[in-house]
């Protein structure tokens, strides 16, 4: 059997379904746009990847897949990206209509995997406003990383994360935890720059290492049902690299040459 390169295009009623926007997917690194993550590293910026990924499958709500964040651009802009405008002006304004009123924000991450185009590392230092926004954001969109990316990266699907799920209620802000966070991230990124699947693999487990240690009940709360870190320690033995798509539930992101049973391909959007 051929294994595709790539996620094939949407039919046209799919497409009809899912919509023109861009979904996001974030990899090492993530949760280091949180000031109160950020503000604990010991030695800033911070940094994470996010991958802007075009809409060829109805990614699953509460997945980690920034489908919440999508929901509130569709409102303010309607099925497509505005033409011509930065993509630094589109985050602030997003973020301005997600968070407007709210006691607690959420970062800026959702905002930049959809408005930035390919793969991104996003650098945080919360003494640059308030750690809110990155201090400098890394792009690429080059064919050959695109492509190469895409043939590596596979998402198994394990369910959206439970009603009731609280990722947070227990904090363990060590901060040289939190700089191993944040160095998978600029790992991340350099290994996918490098097209170095071992490097990429490293750091998506590195992440979800970091993940357990700082904010535990990212696998483990009782709303839970099965062993999500014995899951996903199972796919890091097997293969390059894994780590969740989210917290509590939502995808597998598999770094490996060969696609896992039931997994699928991304579509970068460049």
């Amino acid at each position: 059997m051929t294994v595709p390169t790539k996620a094939p295009p949407a039919s046209a009623s799919l497409q009809g379904a899912i919509g023109n926007f861009p979904y996001r997917l974030q990899m090492a690194g993530g949760w280091i746009d949180q000031p109160f993550v950020s503000e604990v590293h010991p030695e800033p910026p911070g940094s994470m990847v996010v991958v802007s990924m075009r809409p060829t499958v109805p990614y699953m709500e509460r997945s980690g897949m920034a489908t919440g964040t999508r929901r509130v651009a569709q409102q303010l802009w309607g099925d497509e990206l505005p033409i011509g405008r930065a993509p630094e002006e589109l985050v602030r304004e997003l973020y301005q209509a997600e968070n407007e009123g709210l006691a607690d924000p959420a970062g800026s991450r959702d905002m930049c995997g959809l408005s930035y185009p390919g793969i991104s590392r996003l650098d945080y230092d919360a003494s640059v406003e308030g750690g809110w926004f990155p201090s400098h954001i890394e792009s690429t969109c080059d064919p050959a990383v695109v492509t190469w990316l895409e043939s590596v990266i596979h998402l198994v699907p394990l369910g959206p994360r439970p009603d009731g799920y609280n990722p947070l209620l227990t904090r363990n802000m060590d901060p040289a935890w939190v700089k191993r966070l944040g160095d998978a991230g600029a790992a991340c990124y350099d290994a996918i720059v490098a097209m170095d699947l071992a490097a990429l693999g490293d750091s998506l487990n590195e992440s979800s290492r970091a993940w357990r240690a700082i904010l535990p009940n990212i696998y483990e709360h009782e709303t839970i049902k099965g062993d999500l870190w014995g899951l996903l320690e199972g796919y890091m033995a097997e293969y390059p690299g894994a780590m969740q798509s989210g917290c509590g539930g939502g995808y597998i992101i598999v770094a490996s040459d060969e696609p896992p049973a039931g997994s699928a391909r991304i579509s970068v959007r460049v």
